[in-house]
């Protein structure tokens, strides 16, 4: 229960920083600013950001991170209204409601992703601004991690393996890139705000790429198990599309063992983290439960 409620107050707390953050949906031109507000308040699990804060605080930072975490969402949030549109995987349901492009237009919802895309460097370098030393750490993490070898890379081979039959290695090459980097990033930038040594920041991406992998892991096996009502998007997609899944190489058993063996990998690094760092083996458990 106090890892819940934990998890449930960084959550609260990212709520109320995009509100804070984020230009209101009266900010002319409105019809953006409001299709911007409609996918960054859908919901979701907000993990991204909550790594970033969890882990300054872990490290007993002095500055504040919420501004990162934030532009760390606005990354992750565009990069999920581009996947939805219909030139990529065509989806009207994300996070329990309409994706942004069936709520407005295509055309909007392009432009939101533009939009959230730029305002995330924004944040970093207005909030920032008197810490160049920082400031230049996390410009170049999170554009390094959203950037063509990285996010956008894994989401061009996830295309490009559409109808094809991936082997393992390119597979763990899509997600390392396509979901595992934001999460590393997050964890990295979080090591940034609290001073991290050069040793725990290799800790720090190395629970992320554990965490991030398994999270993937998790959702191949949830698309073919779970239910569009428990996910808040559409189930099944990955067979339609006929993607190689963890899945379809590994089948569901197997899979579950690899998202087992990645939390238990991410509950051994915290042990050697410095600081208090229980509530990031708590989250890396508690996203594997998801299976259960």
């Amino acid at each position: 229960m106090e890892f819940k409620e934990k998890l449930s107050g960084y959550v609260d707390r990212v709520e109320k920083g995009i509100d804070l953050y984020l230009p209101s949906k009266e900010t002319r031109p409105d019809r953006l600013h409001k299709a911007m507000r409609h996918s960054m308040k859908a919901g979701g699990k907000r993990i991204r950001p909550v790594l970033i804060l969890a882990t300054s605080e872990m490290l007993q930072a002095e500055t504040d991170a919420m501004p990162a975490a934030i532009a760390m969402e606005c990354i992750h949030t565009y990069s999920l209204i581009h996947d939805d549109l219909p030139s990529i995987d065509n989806a009207d349901l994300r996070r329990g409601s309409p994706t942004c492009h069936v709520a407005f237009d295509e055309a909007t919802a392009l432009l939101a992703g533009d939009a959230l895309l730029t305002y995330a460097f924004q944040l970093l370098a207005t909030h920032y601004q008197t810490q160049p030393e920082l400031n230049q750490k996390l410009v170049r993490e999170l554009s390094i991690s959203a950037g063509s070898e990285r996010l956008i890379g894994g989401q061009m081979e996830d295309i490009l393996g559409e109808e094809k039959q991936l082997d393992a290695s390119q597979l763990e090459y899509i997600h390392l890139n396509k979901t595992s980097a934001l999460i590393q990033c997050s964890m990295v930038m979080g090591g940034y705000l609290g001073k991290a040594s050069d040793e725990e920041i290799d800790s720090l991406r190395d629970y992320g790429r554990c965490i991030g992998l398994a999270f993937q892991v998790i959702d191949d096996i949830l698309d073919t198990t779970s239910s569009k009502e428990t996910l808040g998007k559409n189930v099944g997609g990955d067979e339609a599309l006929k993607k190689t899944t963890y899945v379809s190489i590994h089948g569901i058993e197997e899979a579950r063992d690899i998202a087992n063996d990645l939390t238990q990998r991410a509950v051994e690094i915290c042990h050697s983290l410095p600081g208090e760092a229980s509530f990031l083996s708590g989250l890396a458990e508690h996203l594997n439960r998801r299976l259960n």
